[in-house]
């Protein structure tokens, strides 16, 4: 077996301190959480948890079982990639001072991005998209210098007629 990353879609009660339960789950068990989003679903009364870890059937297995123990959750889906729509939204400042600011447009332009911010010395940039296409702008801007970046974490919806809701 082999350590691969995977993905789980978690429906939880929208209280204060699940957070801190599911999060610890992880920590007490030893198992690192690789990015967790966690958001408001359709219905207020629960919250979406994104979960993202690396581990072989096993380590799987366990973390369903032990988030199925919970009292707060009341949904766990392993999300299959053949199945799933993931994405994930990055905010990035480019250094523009050297020149490079036709070249680095040209990029926010082939990879669907927005440039949010504008400065005589920096482009602050939107993209969204699956991990790999933000991985690749983040290469091909590496160059000109990188002044700041931050990633949400994947997020993740079933396709077609799958639905993961609380009910």
């Amino acid at each position: 077996m082999e350590n691969e990353k995977f993905v789980l879609s978690v429906i939880v009660q929208n209280r204060s301190g699940v957070l801190t339960r599911v999060s610890g789950l992880f920590s007490r068990r030893g198992f690192n959480i690789d990015s967790l989003t966690v958001g408001e679903t359709e219905n207020p009364d629960y919250s979406r948890m994104t979960i993202m870890a690396t581990g072989d059937d096993y380590i799987k297995d366990q973390i369903v079982k032990q988030l199925g123990k919970l009292h707060e959750v009341k949904k766990i889906q392993l999300m299959e990639p053949d199945n799933t729509v993931t994405r994930e939204l990055m905010l990035i400042k480019v250094d523009a001072t050297g020149g490079h600011r036709a070249e680095i447009m040209e990029a926010v332009h082939v990879f669907r991005a927005k440039a949010v911010d504008f400065t005589p010395k920096s482009i602050g940039v939107e993209i969204t998209g699956e991990a790999s296409k933000l991985n690749a702008f983040i290469e091909y801007v590496r160059p000109y210098g990188i002044l700041e970046m931050c990633r949400t974490g994947v997020t993740a919806l079933g396709r077609g007629e799958s639905c993961l809701t609380a009910e």
